[in-house]
């Protein structure tokens, strides 16, 4: 089966809605698509089935829905929104001595200050994608797939497409206005981006909002240019499509992570949600991410038993061009970003 497949069939929830129910004593607010069993077999295996879900489509959705009483046990933001959740009150910290496989995780995460808080813990890294100029090679020139203009280029107006995601389409226009640290953004690198952001959106066929969508637009060639996960290249070269995914565009490409959270209050079982995340983080769901979706996974262990090639070739390899990682920025910066992003969407 294919990441398209997967996908669809993932799509087809309502989005914030629970998916059909599974365990009660366990409900996961997530990323659509990530209800796929071979993320958790080992929680399966001891609970005899999967938690139940329920979805959203981007972090700030997910922020307003939590804050306005929705009740979750674990959530997968990414490192952006963890700060911001916490000071609203939504996250607790884990009990890593029920999460014994977080010792897996990198360093640089277990002693990030926005992450953890002395010994408690509020974020446990799951997985890692890269974004990047995914394009269909028999309507784009490797040439004018050299560069990350090619959004902005009218060529190619009404041929693109955006994700619906302010982190990934602000990545992009960072990048392609020569920031590659946004950690380090002045105002003026942020309004230098956005005037380009609204270039590229008068380009912009659509906004996608998940990989199943983007699939189909490259795949019917509605869409020949796409600011992309490594996702949709797997899944649409895996089907035959002609597409590559480029990482090393002359002003680069972006990379990101997300991780779990534990929900204050939530209305199932907090061992539950433990023995969920431990199964996360097993050496079987790095093999199944990395070859169904060809994501990384933060179990650094695991991760080594790849390699090169084979990282390589869905994406993840090391590319010998700028990547600007989507680490926690400033809270105030980043509001500005969403606010921005939102009235470009709407044509302002």
């Amino acid at each position: 089966m294919t990441i398209k497949t997967y996908l669809c069939a993932a799509s087809a929830a309502a989005i914030a809605t629970a998916a059909s129910a599974q365990d009660p004593d366990l409900l996961v607010f997530d990323w659509s698509g990530y209800e796929e069993e071979g993320f958790y077999q080992q929680y399966i295996d001891t609970y005899g089935a999967a938690p139940d879900f329920a979805f959203f489509g981007e972090e700030e959705e997910a922020f307003q829905k939590l804050r306005s009483g929705f009740r979750a046990d674990v959530s997968r933001p990414c490192p952006h929104s963890v700060q911001k959740w916490r000071d609203a009150g939504l996250i607790e910290p884990w009990d890593i001595s029920q999460i014994p496989t977080y010792d897996t995780v990198a360093a640089e995460f277990r002693n990030d200050p926005v992450f953890t808080d002395g010994d408690d813990v509020y974020f446990i890294p799951a997985d890692k994608g890269a974004t990047a100029l995914l394009y269909n090679t028999e309507e784009v020139s490797a040439a004018d797939a050299e560069s990350l203009q090619i959004f902005t280029d009218p060529a190619y107006a009404g041929r693109t497409s955006l994700p619906d995601n302010v982190d990934d389409s602000f990545a992009l226009a960072y990048l392609a206005t020569g920031t590659t640290d946004w950690t380090q953004a002045t105002q003026e690198d942020f309004e230098r981006a956005a005037e380009w952001l609204r270039d590229a959106h008068e380009n912009a066929r659509t906004y996608w909002t998940d990989g199943a969508e983007l699939n189909q637009l490259m795949a019917t060639g509605e869409v020949t240019v796409a600011w992309s996960w490594n996702e949709s290249f797997v899944g649409l070269a895996d089907e035959g499509h002609p597409v590559a995914f480029n990482r090393e565009a002359e002003e680069g490409s972006s990379q990101w992570f997300c991780g779990f959270v534990n929900l204050v209050d939530g209305p199932g079982s907090e061992a539950q949600a433990h023995d969920f995340v431990e199964a996360w983080l097993q050496p079987s769901s790095a093999e199944y991410m990395v070859n169904a979706w060809g994501y990384a996974h933060a179990n650094t262990e695991a991760m080594a038993n790849f390699d090169a090639e084979t990282l390589a070739s869905v994406g993840m390899g090391q590319p010998d061009a700028p990547v600007l990682a989507q680490r926690p920025l400033d809270i105030e910066l980043r509001e500005q970003m969403i606010e921005t992003f939102e009235r470009i969407k709407a044509g302002f």
